[in-house]
């Protein structure tokens, strides 16, 4: 007869029973001071937070596999896990272990997940970029339709667009977002688009996205009727808000953020900038990976979180609207010219703190009194700048901003007088409510830090109405506070009127101890004054968070106008501290730089030691103009530099920005398409001449005559004949289909004859001198084509041994030759002893130490007067020769 198996735990029931609810997610079971994990989670997690992995029991006879984390450090856990790609379940004690053992000795405390934690519903500070937004997003495809939404819910912003297949990639890369939902069943239709981004794809149910249960959804989110009131939305559109909304309430446990209603962003409201071309580009990262040496944090000169928040979402999208573009050039300008009210409102908003993100947690229940003096603060420095800015004739978009600065007199008043000036990180440590707020708390603090003297207040108050001098208030663990007295004095107490104030308690063999009414209320009261004065402080609490969220909707208004206040003034401390000037932005076709530069490099190179960068000019207006510049020079010279700082000047004009020239003129840019640089993609099967193809496939399918074009080096990936022939093609097919403005550099000098051909090609090079058989790059591109690309002087400074370049010199020479000669191939071949090289003679070693080496050996440069060194200095001349 086999053996019982051991009954399962009540808790290890409970345990697995939630776990069952959440298979997907690492369960974090908390117990006490820890939060534990069991069998395969605990597997995991040991592994990916480098923990200890212990066993804690049996279960069917296998030991349990059991690691635990502190509660109080589980934020650093939770981003760990998160970046591994682990999903994770908290699940909280509902009540203290006393409580549960009212319903019986062996009762399991209740517990509950509260909040499940993924890479797109993160709000904790710790676990989030300050200066960056975190975005959840949903795709959902409905027959024709198909639709993005995306959500901050550390911010509130809620956004939707319609979206054909083909331009999903582009906007993922212009979010960025952390986590995206879609239909079950659609993972693999989305994961060649998606793999560029590393996105996590999260799966939901088809009910999720379901357009008519989603209206409903959103509808009571925002408790309207529909969704008229925000704008006119698609079904697919309806189904992918619905799906954020379904998610939030699923992983927050029905506590939804504060969510600002949707907004509708219009396709082609923004420029359109492939992954690639941000990636080429170094827009928000450089392509080491990090942020610095980037566009983003190159220019970014903000001070407050929103502020900064703010630039990476102007960068990431630069407007296609003139009049929202010019609006923003506007309020640069008034601080540019207003430098004054530009640098005392800086100051102000040094002091601000992130207001979105203190409101979001708020309003999740998971903040603390710290989020509320954020809240304080931010509220406090809006209202000073309303009252001590001297601001005269704000442009419409700074106009605006003042006015979501105003409005919160009351609230601050209340979260001023309630709040102390430092609070503490959390609700439950108390010590946040300020002295003075509240009577009966201030009476429970001083009960609590002073018991003592309180007590002996009390006694001296007796000893005065008895008369009795030797009455002493003590303590013990049985009687509690009593009074005390001789029996001497005891006959005195007990007699009227004192008798119906003081009660006898006990008498031992010398004294007699009372108590009284007042006194046992008192020894209650100071008993409890800890608990009391923190459950007072908790209501409080709860009372100030209600108060803010009542007033969630203006605060964040009011969040958004510091940032912008805060942009525009970083900007234009930009414009003045680099010398970049206001671009003139318009409707055309126009594209006319003058002293143009990259703000990446020469920042860069002002690090290295302030050598200056040569600024240059680029018009590619079209109409009498060409719209095409071909650019031919070497290698080092600076082409690639010159196509890239063309692109993030008009990058930067359309996000409201000024720019690293001495004068601008820009039509508005519709798209903006990148092919520079080499790299291949190994792991989805690509060379590097691959990936170059594909690229500029999608820009020769995609680019409209409103599009700027910046394409390097296409075609050098193959064979010689085989890539001049694809770049001659591509350059045609940009001239006559495209129709785009474009710089296009190449080292294939044969496409120069093109400017005979096409209209609108213009030759340009790079300008080089040669010295001395060296190259000096001069960077500076001229009109007109190279005659050479240098590859041979480019390879000696890198270092090639001496024997390999005029081996190469030989070589060059040889075909050059033959080129002009225009001999048959296998003659080439047949003349041109490729395969000849002989091997670089060895260096001779010396036979010994030569004249000049011995006489210095002879020399003690310390003994030598000036005079003497400069002798000897004329013998080693003259040993030379």
């Amino acid at each position: 007869m086999s053996a019982a198996k051991p009954a399962v735990t009540p808790m290890m029931a409970q345990y697995l029973e939630i776990k069952a609810d959440h298979p997907d997610a690492l369960l974090f079971y908390r117990m006490g001071d820890f939060y534990e994990m069991f069998f395969d989670d605990a597997v995991a997690a040991a592994e990916a937070l480098d923990i200890a992995l212990t066993k804690r029991g049996k279960h069917e006879g296998s030991e349990i596999p059991m690691c635990g984390v502190p509660h109080h450090a589980a934020e650093g856990y939770f981003l760990t896990l998160i970046r591994k790609g682990f999903r994770v379940a908290v699940c909280e004690q509902m009540e203290s272990p006393a409580e549960a053992k009212k319903r019986g000795y062996k009762a399991v405390v209740k517990r509950e997940v509260v909040r499940l934690v993924t890479p797109g519903t993160l709000t904790e500070d710790s676990l989030l970029d300050a200066r960056r937004h975190n975005f959840l997003a949903a795709y959902v495809q409905v027959r024709d339709e198909a639709a993005l939404a995306w959500v901050d819910i550390s911010t509130g912003s809620l956004h939707v667009m319609p979206i054909t297949p083909v331009r999903l990639g582009a906007e993922l890369a212009r979010l960025a977002p952390s986590e995206m939902l879609i239909a079950e069943g659609s993972e693999s239709d989305l994961a060649e688009t998606v793999s560029d981004m590393g996105v996590p794809l999260t799966p939901v149910s088809r009910g999720s996205l379901d357009s008519t249960s989603a209206e409903k959804r959103v509808s009571g989110l925002f408790k309207t009727n529909s969704l008229a009131a925000f704008g006119a939305f698609e079904r697919a559109e309806i189904g992918a808000l619905g799906a954020i909304v379904d998610y939030l309430e699923l992983t927050q446990k029905g506590k939804i953020p504060i969510l600002r209603p949707p907004q509708r962003e219009a396709v082609g409201g923004t420029m359109q900038i492939d992954a690639a071309t941000r990636r080429n580009l170094e827009l928000t990262h450089a392509l080491s990976g990090g942020k610095a040496g980037s566009l983003l944090s190159t220019i970014d000169r903000t001070v407050t979180a929103g502020g900064a928040r703010l630039l990476e979402r102007r960068v990431s999208s630069p407007s296609m609207s003139l009049d929202t573009v010019l609006g923003r050039l506007d309020a640069v300008t008034y601080f540019y010219e207003n430098r004054s009210a530009a640098t005392e409102l800086r100051e102000s908003l040094k002091r601000v703190p992130d207001l979105d993100r203190a409101l979001s947690r708020l309003s999740l229940d998971r903040g603390g009194p710290r989020d509320l003096a954020a809240v304080r603060n931010g509220l406090s420095q809006a209202e000073q700048i309303t009252e001590t800015a001297q601001f005269d004739a704000l442009p419409a978009l700074l106009r605006d901003a003042l006015k979501n600065l105003e409005g919160h007199a009351d609230l601050n008043d209340l979260l001023d007088q309630a709040l102390v000036s430092e609070p503490p990180l959390l609700a439950r440590d108390g010590g946040f409510i300020a002295p003075g707020f509240d009577e009966d708390l201030d009476e429970s603090r001083r009960l609590r830090d002073e018991g003592r003297g309180v007590i002996a207040a009390m006694q001296a108050q007796y000893s005065e109405q008895t008369g009795i001098q030797a009455l002493k208030i003590k303590h013990n663990n049985v009687l509690g506070y009593f009074i005390e007295t001789t029996a001497k004095h005891a006959e005195t107490m007990m007699s009227a009127p004192l008798s119906e104030t003081f009660i006898h308690r006990q008498t031992t063999a010398n004294q007699v101890r009372f108590t009284t009414v007042e006194l046992s209320e008192m020894e209650t009261k100071i008993l409890n004054a800890g608990n009391r004065s923190l459950e007072i402080e908790k209501g409080f609490f709860e009372t100030l968070r209600q108060a803010v969220l009542k007033n969630a909707g203006p605060i964040a208004a009011t969040a958004r106008a510091l940032a912008e206040f805060d942009l525009s003034t970083a900007l234009a401390d930009l414009a003045i501290g680099e010398n970049w000037t206001r671009a003139e932005v318009n409707n055309s076709r126009d594209f006319h730089i003058q002293g143009g530069r990259h703000p990446v490099v020469e920042a860069a190179l002002r690090q290295q030691g302030g050598q200056p960068f040569v600024a240059n000019d680029c018009d590619l207006s079209g109409g009498t103009e060409s719209s095409i510049w071909l650019l031919t020079g070497p290698n080092m010279a600076g082409k690639s530099t010159f196509l890239r700082q063309n692109a993030l000047i008009a990058l930067l004009a359309q996000m409201g920005s000024y720019v690293p020239a001495t004068q601008a003129r820009i039509g508005l840019v519709s798209q903006l398409f990148s092919r520079v640089g080499a790299s291949d993609d190994l792991a989805r099967g690509r060379s590097t001449f691959m990936v170059e193809m594909v690229e500029t496939a999608a820009i020769l399918n995609q680019a409209d005559d409103r599009a700027l074009v910046i394409l390097d080096e296409i075609g050098r990936g193959t064979a010689t004949y085989d890539g001049l022939s694809i770049a001659w093609a591509t350059l045609e097919h940009l001239h006559e289909v495209n129709q785009s403005r474009a710089l296009f550099a190449t080292h294939y000098h044969e496409m120069t004859a093109l400017s005979e051909k096409l209209d609108h090609v213009d030759n340009a090079t790079v300008a080089v001198k040669e010295w001395d058989g060296e190259v000096i790059f001069l960077h500076e591109v001229r009109k007109g084509a190279a005659d050479r690309s240098y590859g041979v002087q480019v390879a000696q400074l890198a270092g090639l041994p001496p024997a390999v370049v005029n081996r190469a010199r030989e070589v060059l020479d040889q075909l050059e030759k033959n080129e002009r000669e225009g001999p048959a191939q296998k003659a080439l071949i047949d003349d041109l002893p490729l395969f000849a090289a002989s091997p670089a003679p060895q260096p001779v070693a010396p036979s010994g130490p030569s004249e000049v080496e011995e006489l210095l050996d002879t020399i003690l440069p310390d003994e030598l007067s000036p005079r003497e060194a400069l002798q000897i200095l004329y013998e080693l001349k003259d040993k030379r020769g």
